[in-house]
């Protein structure tokens, strides 16, 4: 399992920069192995933390009591969907539910941003996993502030002063929702421009990989640079005890996954959840129970 110091470097703070964050990364004892060998021990620090995370995810669905919520944000290509998909694998479907957020809907234009993310919060005993989320309005909508115009806001005018207002609204509701049994934690996959042109490239070149290439992608690739002042100005805002930033180094596949997995696995240990205790008058149930069956053909 990699360690607390390991996976504390990769939580944001109000100093964050993006540029000084790295893309790829490799613990110590990995960086002078094969490629197969670290892959190889990164592969099982990601089974460990499924097996960790089966078992903590059945004590909070029992205990019932508190909520996860893990929020998912990247440039495109950036590894969201393998990654939800890698990490959770092992992860009882009746106790998870995932929400990938797209454009909204003339509904969801209809009431305030955070509407159709507060209809997707997870219950109580529940992980929740957002990908993408509310941070599209501080993202998608800062690089196309014309998008302000189907808000329908009163004298809603792209300024920094209105980032900051959506940013202090957004810590606003993490933090009512942590103080009300729900969890926060966000995840930046942090990819490098070229990697994301590999990625763009293999599915372009590869037939079982054309249906995830759309015609935007590489339009938005052209706001790279305004995408990235985004992220660092929304990550350094929002990034706060209660619902943490973490950013994750994403060119390696692997390692993220692996990164990932440790982080929620550590997430839910601070949780505790425990089994609930069983009352005197439930164990005299039980006992009865058992009498009974054990008599029966």
């Amino acid at each position: 399992m990699l360690s607390m110091r390991q996976l504390a470097r990769f939580r944001a703070d109000a100093d964050f920069r993006i540029g000084a964050s790295p893309t790829d990364w490799l613990p110590d004892e990995a960086r002078d192995l094969p490629k197969s060998e670290a892959k190889r021990r990164t592969a099982q620090v990601l089974d460990d933390a499924r097996d960790r995370l089966d078992e903590l995810q059945q004590r909070l669905y029992a205990q019932h009591r508190d909520a996860l919520l893990l929020v998912f944000q990247a440039m495109d290509a950036g590894g969201k969907d393998g990654t939800i998909r890698h990490v959770m694998s092992g992860v009882n479907p009746q106790g998870c539910q995932v929400y990938s957020f797209k454009a909204p809907s003339a509904e969801e234009q209809d009431h305030d941003y955070l509407w159709r993310c507060q209809k997707a919060l997870p219950e109580r005993g529940r992980i929740g996993i957002f990908n993408r989320s509310h941070y599209e309005e501080v993202l998608v909508v800062r690089v196309h502030p014309q998008l302000l115009g189907a808000e329908r806001l009163h004298g809603a005018e792209p300024t920094m002063s209105f980032w900051q207002q959506r940013y202090r609204q957004i810590n606003d509701w993490e933090r009512h929702l942590h103080e009300n049994g729900t969890r926060v934690v966000k995840f930046f996959l942090h990819v490098s421009k070229d990697e994301q042109r590999r990625r763009f490239l293999s599915r372009l070149e590869d037939p079982t990989k054309n249906w995830k290439w759309a015609a935007d992608d590489l339009a938005e690739r052209a706001h790279w640079d305004a995408y990235q002042q985004a992220y660092e100005d929304a990550i350094r805002a929002t990034s706060t005890a209660h619902a943490p930033w973490y950013v994750i180094p994403a060119d390696r596949k692997y390692v993220m996954r692996a990164l990932v997995s440790a982080i929620v696995v550590r997430e839910l240990e601070a949780l505790d959840p425990q089994y609930p205790q069983v009352t005197a008058e439930q164990r005299e149930q039980i006992d009865a129970a058992r009498t009974a069956l054990a008599v029966q053909d």
